[in-house]
């Protein structure tokens, strides 16, 4: 489905600003009200996550700084690091052109993934060997 708003945008030029409201109301939320959300780190351009967000969801991420998702399984907002103490600080939130998903530049403080990974994507597809690879390992726990 063309999104026609976003799609009048495209000849729009660098520079001109549109009410963030105004774009917001335009957004593809899927049925569950939830649109996609790339998560990637500023610094050293790593893509940390994929996440959902809703619109509380964004909102709240834009009112504090602090990236702030959709959780599917617990149907609740979750602020990230909330319990774990690994912040995400949003640096930049940008829509793709068709306004179905979210990609948000984050400063990130310790690990992104539950795993205690630095990125949730740590597994690597050979399509010529067809075989998937651990990339990263999890950090070492307790004392041997």
């Amino acid at each position: 489905m063309i999104n026609q708003f976003f799609q009048s945008l495209e000849s729009r030029q660098a520079g001109e600003s549109l009410p963030l409201e105004e774009v917001m109301s335009h957004l593809m939320f899927n049925s569950s009200g939830l649109i996609p959300v790339v998560t990637q780190d500023q610094a050293s351009r790593e893509v940390l996550m994929m996440a959902w967000m809703n619109r509380d969801a964004i909102d709240a991420t834009l009112r504090s700084g602090t990236m702030t998702y959709w959780s599917r399984s617990r149907s609740q907002l979750w602020r990230k690091g909330e319990t774990s103490g690994h912040v995400q600080h949003l640096q930049s939130m940008r829509i793709d052109c068709d306004g179905d998903a979210l990609l948000c530049e984050v400063q990130q403080c310790g690990p992104a993934c539950h795993t205690q990974r630095s990125s949730c994507f740590y597994l690597g597809v050979d399509p010529a060997s067809r075989l998937v690879t651990i990339t990263e390992s999890p950090p070492i726990t307790g004392e041997i």
